[in-house]
């Protein structure tokens, strides 16, 4: 029994220029509550309620381990997304910011879209998948996993791919 658990408990080492060789490119979900004026990653899909106010924002990225999933350089702003826009009793406001990524690990042969940012007004009752649906055409996969907006990337949905040079440390 001893030989087991320390058998089950050896770490083994892999150098880091292996252990970085290797990433995921997909759309990152990010969240600004109400107020906020930082972005937080979303811990569920884009079918939660969000509250009058709020920023929803989303990012085509490569995260690994060593390269973290980065949230939209545009800040969470609602004052400045959505501040011309009137409340009413009948709908919520919500700020949308898409931004699509960097052409360093852009699918070959698809051009990066410019970022939107528009404010949305939606039913009481919307949730982000509603809010996004109302200005981009989105694809998904069968489980669930947001693939595409606008038809970027064409058919891909959430890939490894090797690390691109331009982010790896120097």
């Amino acid at each position: 029994a001893v030989a087991i658990i320390l058998i089950s408990t050896q770490i083994f080492a892999i150098p880091s220029s292996q252990a970085a060789s290797k990433g995921w490119r997909y759309w990152g979900y990010f969240q600004a509550a109400p107020g906020a004026t930082t972005w937080k990653a979303a811990m569920t899909g884009p079918t939660v309620d969000i509250e009058d106010g709020a920023v929803e924002g989303w990012s085509f990225v490569f995260s690994s381990d060593d390269v973290p999933s980065q949230a939209p350089l545009t800040k969470p702003s609602f004052k400045s997304i959505c501040g011309k826009t009137k409340p009413d009793s009948d709908t919520k406001r919500i700020g949308l910011v898409i931004e699509f990524g960097s052409s360093s690990y852009a699918p070959k042969g698809e051009k990066v879209q410019k970022p939107i940012v528009r404010c949305v007004t939606t039913a009481k009752s919307s949730q982000g998948i509603d809010v996004l649906a109302q200005v981009v055409k989105v694809r998904s996969a069968s489980s669930g996993l947001i693939c595409g907006f606008n038809g970027y990337p064409k058919k891909e949905c959430g890939v490894e791919i090797e690390t691109p040079a331009a982010l790896l440390k120097k």
